[in-house]
């Protein structure tokens, strides 16, 4: 059976470099220090992503308070467009484990911990100078004991680092919830190639595969890929396991909608597979 074909990849940028986030993030550090305010950049902050994948994740939105909303009808579509909640995806609010890879500032994890995520939240980055604003801003957020952060390369960084060896003998072993919020769109633009001679993009999903637990989730956002492209790279061109397992879609997050040359997108993409199959 021929391999599944690569989507067309995207050009090389500064973006897909390490010197390029280690200089943005020095810089930020620099802001928040002169102003703790700053915490630094919320991407795809314009779109209201984070607060969708919240929303999307908790399988709540709006009002929480238990007071009446007048807007039923509105909170009715915001609904069906978030799709499946935790509960559909078999995910914990008190327990899940968390993993935030290319967590940036660290304010999708700090999002999760307020929407009354208590499980372990753990957010990494290869970029120091990333894990260091995300670690001064728990601090400034009283939230340092909560949320962790390490230096930590999904690519070539060793599991062992970050996976629970309590949990290595157990059918719960990896991660319940693994979240990326732009880190694919940067690997996509690196011009790196693995041991098998590929951009290093190609390897990406096998090495979430390798992180989630059976049954985990991955949650995908990026302005860069459409639906249609990160289906065909996590579910048709990502190997499945040796045991295996593989990525499967389980949902998605709607976002506002444009119309050009005949042609409907959306400006982001947040798509979420569940980790099936294997034995």
């Amino acid at each position: 059976m021929p391999e599944p074909a690569t989507p067309p990849h995207l050009d090389p940028s500064a973006l897909g470099t390490k010197e390029y986030w280690d200089k943005l993030y020095e810089k930020e550090l620099s802001n928040h220090a002169d102003n703790p305010a700053d915490q630094g950049t919320v991407w795809f902050d314009d779109s209201d992503a984070e607060a969708k994948i919240v929303a999307f994740l908790g399988g709540h939105h709006g009002n929480d308070d238990g007071e009446d909303d007048d807007d039923d009808d509105d909170d009715e579509d915001e609904k069906k467009a978030l799709g499946s909640g935790s509960e559909n995806l078999g995910l914990d609010r008190r327990s899940a484990r968390v993993l935030d890879l290319g967590c940036g500032n660290g304010s999708l994890l700090f999002a999760l911990r307020d929407d009354g995520w208590r499980g372990e939240l753990l957010g990494v980055d290869y970029s120091a100078r990333s894990v260091e604003l995300a670690r001064r801003v728990a601090v400034a957020r009283e939230l340092e004991r909560e949320v962790e952060f390490r230096v930590w390369d999904v690519l070539n960084g060793p599991l062992s680092d970050i996976n629970d060896e309590k949990e290595e003998s157990k059918n719960t072993a990896g991660w319940d919830l693994v979240l990326d919020k732009g880190t694919f769109d940067a690997v996509s633009l690196s011009d790196e190639r693995d041991a098998h001679g590929r951009r290093i993009c190609e390897g990406y999903g096998e090495r979430v595969l390798q992180l989630l637990r059976q049954g985990g989730i991955f949650l995908v956002t990026s302005c860069n890929w459409t639906e249609a492209e990160l289906r065909e790279w996590f579910e048709s061109k990502t190997q499945a396991l040796e045991s295996g397992a593989r990525l499967r879609l389980a949902g998605r997050i709607q976002y506002p909608s444009f119309s050009f040359g005949g042609v409907k997108g959306q400006t982001i993409s947040t798509l979420c597979f569940e980790k099936v199959g294997g034995r």
